[in-house]
């Protein structure tokens, strides 16, 4: 079960505007990807899907900018990885074989298989909000920046 970088950053942003954003407080993409370290145009164009399928919303204009609604705050993980790759990917084989199920099993299916469900069942389970809660009470930081401070010699 391998997540694409589309679904990664989806979920890092969406989860970056649950703790940072709100109907009053817009955030743009080129914020948000300076952030993160995500490239601003491929955050972009992850974004106007995002929309679209009603993971987050946004407002144009001079105030304009990404943010998540009370009803954007209730999807779950689950849902961002469909609207961006469709649940599919996550039904794939371990070892990306075409024909792997428990009738035809690849060598680690039943290994893989029980950890696969887990996983599942917790970005089911768990709404964006309760994320983005768990996020800022363990004081962790969302970025794919290298944030371990420089040791000097």
């Amino acid at each position: 079960m391998m997540l694409s970088r589309a679904s990664k950053y989806a979920i890092l942003s969406t989860l970056f505007l649950a703790e940072h954003s709100s109907e009053d407080k817009k955030i743009s993409v080129k914020v948000i990807a300076e952030s993160i370290d995500v490239p601003s145009p491929f955050l972009a164009k992850l974004f106007q899907q995002l929309v679209r399928g009603k993971i987050i919303s946004s407002t144009k204009g001079p105030n304009g900018g990404f943010y998540l609604t009370k009803q954007n705050s209730k999807k779950n993980v689950c849902d961002i990885i469909e609207n961006i790759d469709g649940l599919n990917k996550l039904n794939d084989c371990f070892l990306g074989l075409n024909e792997c199920d428990s009738k035809n099993p690849c060598p680690v299916h039943f290994i893989v298989e029980p950890f696969k469900n887990n996983i599942l069942g917790k970005f089911r389970d768990k709404t964006i909000q309760e994320f983005a809660q768990e996020i800022s009470d363990k004081g962790r930081v969302l970025t794919l920046k290298d944030i371990t401070p420089k040791i000097k010699k």
